[in-house]
């Protein structure tokens, strides 16, 4: 059995093709509503987050042979977990990321390497700001930002109870809360930045599968500031190697669960 953490949705169509290979795949995912989504095209899912000595109990107690990491770029705690509890088993590792995106130089598009200096480059341009990093870090942008007369920040994140229980406790107020779930096409990414005289746009890069694309291109049609943060530079898997390809990750999967047995 193959453990693999899902938190993308190619993650996810990764794990489906894997199946269909003959792996038999074990997904882990944060949230019901992506076990649910599993579930229903066959793929056996577990739900919650893990640290890393529940993982290596879940990965002992299941006898799992393999995992395979298709958490989300940003999700360094996920990635050190997977990374720590297979080398404790003994276990082979796998990580597959989506390529990243090579975007031109653009006046209003500003790179940050670190949520809090996206948020120091908002507070700097002032205006309507829309945030849609989701709501882990939420509170370095409510420390930056809130309170300040020239900025309103508007949040954009999962309709989780969470999330909103986080937004209220920091002094988000509800009219500035867009609990939603994406993706969002363009025209709904253009209505929204309207809706909301959003001026600066902050997000976070997350490849080709993803939806920063249409958030992207949408907000610098419309002259608005853009501020990406740009994914951390680091590498995994077994020898380095980051698998932006199903067929070369199924392929590597299946080597090394033939040289296991």
């Amino acid at each position: 059995m193959i453990l693999m953490l899902c938190g993308t949705s190619d993650a996810r169509e990764l794990a489906l093709h894997l199946s269909r290979q003959g792996l038999p795949v074990q997904a882990s995912v944060v949230t019901p509503s992506a076990a649910e989504r599993l579930e229903a095209a066959g793929i056996s899912a577990r739900t919650g987050r893990l640290d890393m000595q529940a993982m290596i109990s879940l990965l002992q107690e299941g006898g799992y042979r393999a995992v395979v990491d298709g958490s989300h770029p940003f999700a360094l705690e996920a990635h050190a977990n997977a990374i720590g509890a297979a080398a404790a088993l003994g276990l082979p590792y796998f990580r597959y990321e989506r390529q990243s995106l090579i975007y031109d130089s653009h006046p209003r598009l500003i790179l940050a390497d670190s949520y809090e200096a996206a948020a120091r480059r908002a507070k700097e341009l002032k205006g309507p700001v829309m945030l849609t990093t989701g709501g882990k870090t939420l509170e370095i942008f409510a420390e930056a930002l809130l309170g300040d007369p020239d900025i309103r920040l508007t949040v954009r994140l999962l309709p989780c109870v969470e999330n909103m229980e986080k937004c209220l406790a920091l002094g988000i107020e509800q009219r500035n809360i867009i609990a939603l779930q994406g993706p969002f096409s363009r025209e709904m990414n253009e209505a929204l930045y309207r809706q909301y005289d959003t001026k600066v746009m902050i997000t976070k890069e997350s490849g080709a599968e993803g939806s920063v694309d249409e958030k992207l291109q949408a907000a610098l049609d419309m002259g608005l500031y853009v501020i990406m943060i740009v994914r951390p530079g680091m590498s995994f898997g077994d020898d380095g190697t980051v698998f932006d390809s199903f067929d070369e990750l199924t392929a590597a999967v299946q080597a090394a669960l033939r040289n296991s047995r």
